[in-house]
């Protein structure tokens, strides 16, 4: 039998254990990672659009991570109290925010007594996905386009409404951003939830609403309101013969909800890397691009630094928003 050299051994023997550890803290040795299930926390109900986009990336993010990721319900305080548990959590990549526009950028605007800081709390990880919305009205309405809504609000100040799915949500933050930018004056209608805001404006109770796709999409094509425009630059797939907010006049108007995965802030720049490297290859797969823009969402794949800078310059453009609607939680 063939003797191998022992330095020649000892070195094989190190290589062998770098591979399946890295080092922390102090050069403490720890395991590779990942080397357990990862937990993903949302700040909503199980069946909701935030649960449908984590179910659709985590049995493709377990392939290539080698370990399950698990959805974990938090909900309570429009999504604050999934946050602030993750941010209180350990920092070593095995435990998850997923976000969306609210969580990350509204909420500190909106609630006086926030528990956690977005920039503060939270490395970011991957953005995921952007999510247009369409600007509706009721078939009732005597209008066509965005330009003849413009005009017909213009000459009825105060005199039409519009529903939103609540107090501080997007749905209720878009329509004042459009108010801001055509100086037209709407009434507030808030519901509890985007179903009987719709049931209302179909029937004609309230007139106007900002809504996510495909849900907008659905309602529209079956004649029961009409869309007047996407709210996105690029026209939606989903509702192809609809104009964007810019092509029908107002420029620069442009608002998107976004997605996206936050870790707690401490959490080793290896494992954001190997996170964020994660994401991005499971959004090259066409089957989840198909699949996430039948949900209504657009993939918009953005790696931990880039959406550090997305989420820096999003963060005052919805606070001027919050503060012009006078929306307020606490």
């Amino acid at each position: 039998m063939a003797h191998r050299h022992p330095v020649r051994a000892a070195i094989l023997a190190a290589f062998s254990i770098a591979s399946f550890t890295s080092f922390g803290v102090g050069g403490v040795a720890r395991a590779a990672y990942p080397d357990k299930p990862i937990k993903v926390v949302i700040g909503f109900p199980a069946g909701g659009p935030l649960d449908q986009h984590a179910r659709l990336l985590t049995d493709k993010l377990q392939a290539v991570l080698g370990q399950p990721l698990i959805v974990d319900y938090k909900p309570g305080a429009g999504g604050s109290v999934g946050a602030d548990a993750v941010a209180k959590s350990p920092a070593d990549g095995y435990t998850l925010l997923l976000a969306n526009t609210g969580v990350a950028v509204i909420n500190g605007a909106l609630y006086s007594k926030l528990p956690y800081n977005t920039q503060r709390d939270f490395v970011p990880i991957a953005r995921t996905a952007m999510q247009p919305l369409a600007l509706l009205v009721t078939p009732k309405l005597p209008v066509q386009d965005l330009r003849q809504f413009v005009d017909y609000a213009k000459a009825r100040p105060g005199q039409v409404n519009y529903g939103s799915a609540g107090n501080g949500g997007i749905s209720h933050l878009v329509p004042e951003m459009f108010k801001t930018a055509t100086g037209i004056f709407m009434v507030h209608i808030p519901y509890r939830g985007s179903a009987p805001a719709f049931t209302d404006l179909m029937a004609g109770q309230v007139q106007f609403m900002a809504e996510s796709i495909p849900q907008a999409a659905n309602y529209h094509k079956q004649g029961k309101v009409r869309a007047l425009a996407v709210t996105s630059r690029e026209r939606n797939p989903a509702l192809p013969d609809v104009p964007t907010v810019i092509e029908s006049g107002i420029k620069g108007f442009e608002v998107v909800g976004f997605y996206g995965f936050l870790a707690p802030r401490d959490t080793p720049r290896d494992v954001v890397a190997r996170l964020s490297d994660a994401f991005r290859q499971v959004l090259t797969s066409p089957e989840v691009r198909e699949r996430m823009v039948s949900q209504g969402a657009d993939p918009a794949y953005l790696g931990s630094e880039e959406f550090a800078r997305f989420l820096a310059t999003e963060t005052p453009r919805w606070d001027k928003a919050v503060k012009a609607s006078g929306a307020r939680m606490d």
